[in-house]
């Protein structure tokens, strides 16, 4: 057999998902993450769903390495070379105080120190005229310089190198030759967009954790065999943007991939809206580390407009396409603790893999939301857990039982509090990427997945006023099996600010043509070629004197019946409306920067049916009962149920656990789920009280 396999590295688990396209088979593998060495993680879920190297056929991975790398500040030796008189253009950033009423707020860290960064006497306009020419003599003198300092990574950022990037790439030569084992990138291969802290910053992160992506990339290549005398296990990238490219690519601009393992979880919902003729869904994603949500419409990929690694308040911006996703540190191995006013706080610290809960019986000695499941009787306090943990009960009570005596309550109280702390976090995300938006979330299908995501999503539901959630087969290693739902994809992106009512039908086309070949360039080959390759195009779009953009889509090739200027235009003003409630058809608009992105799609993973069966569920699904605890019923008697052997038809009511090898569905009381054909949980959530 030849597998296709999926690895998802998160900071808890690592999974595995593996399918054979002949036999129909599918294989999974959930073990905890090695931060030590993910490599041997990997290998780990490898084992542990039974594949061996030669039986690969390709491998599609997406891990927390680059976002990790630049939250924890553990990259490279980085330097930054840059026009003279704009040393102080990265540490500067923006004058804007994005969080105005705290008095504790600090501006984000540079990446590098201001020693680091070096100036070339060159200079272009914003129209990409040379006004002075590159100094070859002082490029190189500031290359011997780079060398001789032993600078590991390079990153260049000329000013308006967006518009033509000549310097920058003979820069790049110069310092090449200089500095041969050097990680060295420009701004301008990285990111064609305008705004010069933003894409200073972008390089910077890129170069920053080029060295160590380079050299994981390579180890991980090594353990399938890509690189073995039989070139078996090709190698493919989950990237930000929601599509795959090859280790290549990933290891020139590993900056793509900051936030590649959610990016899964969001292919995989998208293709089961199409399958199930959803329109509009949010992808919730609760893991053991943090948990994340992202707003589906029309079954596109949803890009944000601004990106911070480590958030909007002191983060640092990345201009390269990411998903619209917020995160927040709230997962299963979040922590309760107190602050010195008595205030009870759950996360952001997480006992992550090691220690880990206390209940993993493997020396956490912190209340965890974990173990305030295991409390409630939401998790079996003898059950196992992914990994081959086994749940240790009395450990769990200890830790909560210490915290509510400092809060002077039961430790079921104290226990139901922490879990609805929680939830309030993670719905804020929601409404982060709904209410703040200008979407209501109860217009949208909730999709719970991730190893903690169906256990808590009822009580998430709840707080945002959502009726339906579906919680997807495999849902604790559904991001992986995302990633075999995703396609090949690049972007390229193009600023030219020019006002639309001076912008041609023909004009508009051209400029779109182009972007496409570039991007049908640099789609892979190989190993992962594309069937078929659709194209996207979109635009950034501003009323005239604003200052930032709304992307709105650009109609295909062929489909407007009339201008398409007037069309994009119109676009423009709605999506302007639904964003911020407001708009000016009346007002001209200009277009910012153009983008063009080219799919490549592969053969996807078919989901078996599964039997039909009557509304009541056979007995043998029925495993036994035990006493679960809310906060409004108290101590109830309720029925747990194996999902897999559950059929399509069966509806069961809350209270009530639907188990899985690697997660638990918790119904309230109020809530019902019905399986579907695929197996998926159609679940109807009851009324608040």
């Amino acid at each position: 057999m030849t597998w296709r396999v999926a690895v998802d590295i998160g900071g808890t688990f690592t999974d595995v998902v593996a399918y054979d396209d002949r036999a129909l088979a599918m294989r999974v593998g959930k073990t905890l993450s090695t931060p030590a060495d993910l490599v041997a993680g990997v290998g780990a879920g490898l084992d542990q769903a039974g594949i061996g190297s030669a039986h690969i056929g390709l491998l599609i991975h997406g891990s927390t390495v680059v976002f990790n790398a630049l939250i924890e500040r553990t990259g490279a030796d980085t330097a930054l070379v840059t026009t003279a008189g704009f040393r102080d253009v990265y540490e500067i950033g923006r004058i804007n105080r994005p969080d105005a009423f705290n008095l504790a707020f600090r501006k984000h860290r540079p990446l590098i120190p201001r020693h680091r960064v070096y100036e070339v006497s060159e200079r272009l306009d914003a129209s990409g005229h040379v006004r002075v020419p590159l100094d070859e003599h002082g490029a190189l003198l500031v290359a011997r310089q780079l060398r001789d300092a032993g600078v590991q990574a390079v990153a260049i950022a000329l000013l308006h190198a967006y518009r033509r990037p000549d310097h920058e790439n003979r820069l790049a030569e110069i310092i090449r030759q200089e500095c041969p084992g050097a990680f060295v990138c420009t701004s301008s291969e990285v990111s064609r967009e305008y705004r010069e802290y933003e894409r200073t910053s972008t390089v910077v992160a890129n170069a920053y954790v080029g060295p160590i992506i380079g050299g994981y990339l390579g180890r991980l290549e090594d353990r399938i065999g890509s690189r073995g005398p039989s070139g078996a296990g090709t190698l493919a990238i989950m990237q930000s943007n929601g599509g795959l490219c090859d280790a290549a690519t990933a290891s020139r601009q590993p900056i793509q991939l900051v936030e590649s393992g959610p990016a899964g979880g969001v292919a995989g919902t998208i293709e089961l809206c199409r399958q199930l003729g959803y329109q509009r869904a949010i992808a919730f994603d609760m893991g053991g580390t943090t948990a994340k949500a992202s707003v589906i419409r029309n079954l596109a990929f949803p890009l944000a407009s601004d990106y911070f690694v480590g958030g909007y308040t002191g983060g640092l911006p990345i201009r390269v396409p990411v998903l619209d996703i917020v995160e927040v540190g709230t997962g299963g191995g979040s922590i309760a603790w107190l602050d010195a006013a008595g205030g009870v706080h759950v996360g952001p610290r997480s006992a992550g893999a090691q220690p880990g809960p206390a209940c993993y019986g493997r020396g956490g000695n912190q209340a965890t939301i974990t173990d305030a499941s295991v409390v409630l009787g939401y998790l079996s306090s003898a059950g196992r857990l992914s990994g081959g943990l086994e749940i240790d009960g009395a450990a769990a009570r200890l830790v909560i039982a210490r915290l509510a005596d400092a809060l002077k309550m039961p430790p079921e109280r104290a226990a139901t509090g922490i879990l609805a702390i929680a939830a309030a976090s993670m719905a804020n995300a929601v409404r982060a990427v709904t209410t703040e938006r200008g979407l209501d979330p109860r217009d949208f299908v909730l999709f719970a997945y991730g190893g903690n995501g169906p256990l808590h999503v009822s009580l998430v539901a709840r707080e945002l006023g959502i009726s339906r959630v579906v919680i997807p087969p495999l849902a604790a290693v559904f991001s992986a099996l995302g990633m075999l739902m995703a396609d090949l994809r690049t972007d390229v992106v193009s600023t030219d600010i020019t006002p639309l009512a001076s912008v041609s039908a023909g004009q508009l086309e051209a400029r779109f043509r182009a972007l496409e070949q570039t991007c049908a360039a640099r789609l892979p080959a190989g190993g992962i070629g594309a069937r078929e390759i659709e194209f996207l195009r979109s635009a950034d779009m501003r009323y005239l004197g604003q200052e930032h953009t709304v992307t709105v889509p650009a109609a295909e090739p062929g489909t407007a019946a009339r201008d398409p200027v007037a069309a994009l235009k119109e676009r423009f003003d709605l999506e302007h409306l639904e964003r911020f409630g407001h708009h000016a058809p009346g007002e001209p608009a200009e277009l910012v920067s153009l983008r063009a992105s080219a799919v490549g799609t592969l053969s996807r993973p078919r989901l078996p049916e599964i039997r039909s069966g009557p509304p009541q569920p056979a007995p043998e699904a029925r495993s036994g009962g035990r006493v679960l605890v809310f906060p409004d019923a108290g101590m109830v008697e309720a029925s747990i149920y194996q999902r897999p052997a559950l059929l399509a038809g069966n509806v069961v009511g809350g209270p009530a656990v639907i188990e899985e090898g690697t997660s638990s569905t918790l119904l309230r009381p109020g809530d019902t789920a019905e399986v579907d054909r695929l197996g998926n949980l159609i679940v109807t959530i009851g009324a608040r009280k």
